[in-house]
């Protein structure tokens, strides 16, 4: 068992592997869809309604940073309802944005709202450097005026709406979201090399409901008109296809089968493309995906890159997937190239992995059950994959960060025929 501070529990996953998965799931709203459409809930005074929001630790963290600034939010069943008639504080602090990166967009909205936004460095999952220079680069390139100030804290002011061209370095999802939002209330501007993923869409199709004006949506260039105020309405999010993937994976992992309801085939080309190429059955129709595992998969090759490539947030979870194939696969991520804190965890399951200049190599074979911690979102998802491939019983701590980013992971996976449970242990002193 994992050992931290003495008298402490925590929650441990407890996974019974070597069952195939088995039945029919219906896909979550998108988390990191949600998460930005809830941020730019702060550019209007009018009511908003979302729809469909997933029940997830990061969306309760997003909903108190901005009750905190001002907005006002009821549930009613999964549907969320929020209102900000005005804004009641600037700043942004460390105790809400450090529990989480997507929080940091906020920033933006404060910006075009009330002219001013104070922010602290984000926080989230640990796997590598994810810094936040395109964000500023964007708000300076728009005219903004952006300080940094000591202890890690950025404070911006506009004296006009916000417009002008931004060229990012690189494609950015939390940079592209930033610059929407900043210039959504009056401003105009171009945006080039603009992130295309399907969450980055979803929000210009938010913005648009509620009336910014913007052309190019899934493209490299957008092109974005903002209005003095805008309205409100009601909204549904996409559906997550990072879960979607993820159960995808587990049910291939297990040599099952599993059939996706209210899911984006189109969204998980890259990933069906894999899964396809290693001789798994797939049936794909406008909003559903069936997968029917073959018992004799073959390895394949995963570079993660910016959509519509195959995604960085499924790499972990590939990784712990062609860990029970046999063969000889290849692991690489273009997007964040240090993503590979599941790598140790996997090895305690017996694993054969070994990374060498950012490329992980694997050596499929039979898993076995370990006590195993999750230290991110999806390297837990990894944990969870590979413990339902395995043969005996996994224990997995760090639950909290597969309740960030998998809503009711253990009744859904229960439904679908694995043995899990969850269990409240006491920790001991190291």
């Amino acid at each position: 068992m994992m050992h931290t501070e003495a008298g402490r529990t925590s929650k441990i996953l407890r996974i019974e592997g070597g069952v195939p998965l088995s039945g029919e799931l219906r896909v979550y709203p998108a988390k990191n869809a949600a998460l930005p459409i809830l941020a730019a809930s702060l550019l209007t005074a009018e009511p908003v309604t979302l729809l469909e929001v997933p029940r997830l630790r990061d969306v309760e963290v997003m909903l108190e940073l901005l009750a905190h600034l001002g907005t006002r939010y009821q549930w009613e069943g999964r549907t969320l309802h929020l209102h900000t008639p005005e804004i009641v504080n600037t700043h942004a602090p460390y105790e809400l944005v450090g529990q989480m990166r997507a929080s940091f967009i906020v920033w933006g909205a404060l910006l075009a709202r009330v002219g001013e936004g104070r922010i602290s460095l984000p926080g989230g999952c640990a796997f590598g450097v994810r810094p936040v220079d395109q964000h500023v680069k964007a708000l300076r390139a728009l005219g903004a005026e952006v300080v940094e100030e000591e202890g890690g804290t950025f404070y911006a002011r506009r004296t006009k709406p916000l417009s002008g061209r931004v060229v990012f370095d690189l494609p950015t999802v939390g940079g592209t979201e930033q610059a929407l939002l900043a210039v959504a209330l009056g401003g105009e501007a171009t945006l080039v090399q603009a992130a295309v993923e399907p969450e980055v869409e979803d929000l210009g199709r938010f913005l648009s409901l509620l009336g910014v004006e913007i052309r190019g949506l899934g493209s490299p260039i957008l092109h974005v008109r903002g209005v003095r105020r805008l309205g409100g309405g009601a909204y549904r999010i996409i559906p997550d296809r990072i879960e979607a993937g993820t159960y995808l994976l587990a049910a291939a992992a297990t040599r099952g089968s599993i059939t996706l309801r209210e899911v984006r085939p189109d969204h998980l080309d890259a990933l069906l493309d894999k899964l396809h190429q290693a001789g798994h059955r797939l049936e794909v129709g406008p909003d559903w995906i069936r997968l029917t595992a073959t018992r004799d998969p073959e390895p394949f090759h995963v570079e993660a890159r910016e959509y519509p490539g195959f995604p960085t947030d499924l790499q972990p979870i590939a990784t712990a997937y062609l860990a029970t194939v046999p063969g000889q696969s290849a692991v690489t991520d273009r997007v964040y190239p240090d993503r590979f804190t599941h790598v140790g965890e996997l090895a305690r399951m017996g694993a054969e992995l070994y990374l060498k200049d950012r490329t992980l190599l694997i050596h499929g074979r039979p898993l076995h059950g370990a006590q195993v911690k999750a230290l991110d979102i999806r390297a837990g998802g990894a944990l969870v994959v590979a413990a339902l491939g395995a043969e005996g019983i996994t224990e997995i701590e760090g639950v909290y960060f597969l309740e960030r980013g998998y809503e009711d992971l253990e009744e859904r996976l229960a439904s679908l025929g694995a043995r899990v449970g969850v269990a409240e242990v006491q920790l001991a002193a190291d």
